[in-house]
Parts: C-alpha cells; sequence; structure tokens
C-alpha cells in the first residue's frame, strides 16, 4: 500500500524539474531576444519600458544574465534525474535534448526567423509545443495529440493577434517596432487569426469527441466547455480588431468578460472531472 505515494512523489519532483528548467532557458530567449531588439523595442509603447531597452542593465549585462540563466538550467535537470526511478535517466535525456531545441529554435528565431512572414509565428509556437512535451517527457508520459494540436494553434492565434493587435493600436509605427510588420497586411493578418481561431477550436472540439466515454451522461457534458471557449476565444477577435488591446496576453489581464470566461471553463473543466470520477468510482 505505501508503494504509490514514492511514484507519486518521483513524478511530481520529475514535472516540476522539467517546468524549471524551460522557465529558466525560455527566460533565457528573452533577454537575448531583448538583447537583438532594444533599439526596435523603444518605438513600442510597452517594449519601450523594458530594462536593456531603457537602459537600466546594459548589453553586456543581460548577456551575462542569460549565460547564467542556461547554465542554472543545465543544473535544473538534476530535479529530473533525482526522480529517480526506472525511467529517471531517459525522461532526464527526454528533457535536456528538447531543452536544447528548444533554445536551437529561439536563438533561430532572434537571429533570423523573426523576420519571415508566417515562419516567425510557427517558430514561436513551436516553443509552446516543445514545453509541452518535456513536461510530458519528464514523466514519461506519451502526449495526446490533440493537445498537441490546440497547443500549436493557439500559441499562433495568440503570436499572429498581437501582430494584428499592434498593427491596430500602432498604425505605420508598427514595422518599426516590428520589422517583419513590413510584410505582412491588415488583410492577411486578419484571415490567420481567424484561420487559427477556427483550428484552436475545432481541434479542441475533437478532444471533447475524444472523451465521449469518460464524460457521457445523457450527453457528453464537456461539451459544455465549448461555449466559453467559444466566446473567449472570439471576444479576443472583435477585441484586437478593434485596437482596444495590442496584445491577446494584456486583454487576458485586463478584459473582465474574457476573465469570467476563462473563469467558468476552468471551473466546468475542472468541475466535471472531479464529479463524474467521483460517480464512476463510487460503485467500484
Amino acid at each position: 500500500g505505501s508503494s504509490p505515494a514514492p511514484a507519486t512523489s518521483s513524478t511530481t519532483l520529475a514535472a516540476v524539474g522539467a517546468f524549471v528548467v524551460f522557465g529558466l532557458v525560455s527566460s533565457a530567449g528573452y533577454v537575448v531576444n531583448d538583447l537583438r531588439d532594444w533599439e526596435a523595442d523603444r518605438a513600442h509603447p510597452r517594449k519601450r519600458r523594458r530594462p536593456v531597452a531603457v537602459g537600466d542593465v546594459s548589453p553586456a549585462q543581460a548577456g551575462w544574465f542569460a549565460a547564467v540563466l542556461l547554465v542554472a538550467a543545465v543544473a535544473a535537470l538534476g530535479l529530473v534525474w533525482g526522480a529517480g526511478g526506472t525511467g529517471g535517466e531517459r525522461a532526464t535525456a527526454l528533457v535536456a535534448l528538447l531543452a536544447g531545441i528548444y533554445v536551437a529554435n529561439v536563438m533561430s528565431y532572434s537571429l533570423a526567423l523573426k523576420h519571415r512572414v508566417i515562419i516567425d509565428v510557427i517558430s514561436l509556437a513551436l516553443g509552446f509545443v516543445l514545453r509541452v512535451l518535456a513536461g510530458c517527457a519528464a514523466v514519461l508520459v506519451v502526449p495526446s495529440t490533440w493537445l498537441l494540436n490546440v497547443t500549436f494553434f493557439i500559441a499562433m492565434f495568440l503570436a499572429f493577434g498581437k501582430r494584428l493587435g499592434e498593427r491596430r493600436t500602432m498604425g505605420d509605427d508598427a514595422a518599426a517596432a516590428r520589422l517583419v510588420q513590413t510584410k505582412y497586411t491588415d488583410e492577411l493578418l486578419r484571415m490567420v487569426v481567424v484561420v487559427t481561431g477556427v483550428a484552436t477550436l475545432l481541434t479542441y472540439a475533437g478532444y471533447i469527441q475524444s472523451q465521449e466515454f469518460g464524460f457521457t451522461r445523457g450527453f457528453n457534458l464537456l461539451w459544455l466547455t465549448m461555449l466559453p471557449a467559444t466566446y473567449g476565444l472570439l471576444r479576443c477577435i472583435v477585441l484586437l480588431e478593434r485596437g482596444d488591446y495590442d496584445d491577446p496576453t494584456e486583454l487576458a489581464a485586463k478584459d473582465r468578460p474574457f476573465q469570467v470566461a476563462v473563469v467558468v471553463f476552468v471551473g466546468l473543466t475542472v468541475g466535471l472531472r472531479v464529479i463524474l470520477h467521483g460517480v464512476s468510482a463510487g460503485p467500484g
């Protein structure tokens, strides 16, 4: 009866280790990106307050800080290794490999890909997919294809939404803050925001359909989460198109109706899982 506890503890430690590793390498990536863009950031209404752009941190100091973060990330792999178990070495190797790919992707983005239409956003979205893969690798779980698809498309939606929001709020100045904006058009950004938004909802709908066995009580109750998910995503499109926000993350932090949709979505998802798990486990 005591064997499940160590396994659970090891799994938690491995997951925390992967979280710390990717938190550190992603932070290093943001520092490198700020180093490359500090002059352009000064033309952006929010980015101009970043430490390197303001001058509070010198480029040399930022470079050393990025290096320290990467070294700390390597050390943090010890948390995954320390989780032990038969798969400890394999999990550590997989997380290290994915972290290496992530760093290579970030560097490629900062040096070249950020200036290429569509590829810039695919590179950003790939970074989020790699984080999900690393989390699954740390606990040696095979990721669902639906999970990867939703992560990929919603990350693209947010990145394209950010570019559309910048054009709406900054107008012609958007190109000064982000060079690739000279290659995008309003029509193209509107189209890809809608396309990736629809792809996100369709892949999430596919996930819901795949869960029919565990959530059907008269009908698939998990379908109820489609309502706040659809509302939140479409409201995001409306507010970005109107120019109320230049970034979907800023919208999420300030727009009350969107926040309510998120709370309802999370509440329904967690509530249904807890209630139905209890109902199915009771008779057994």
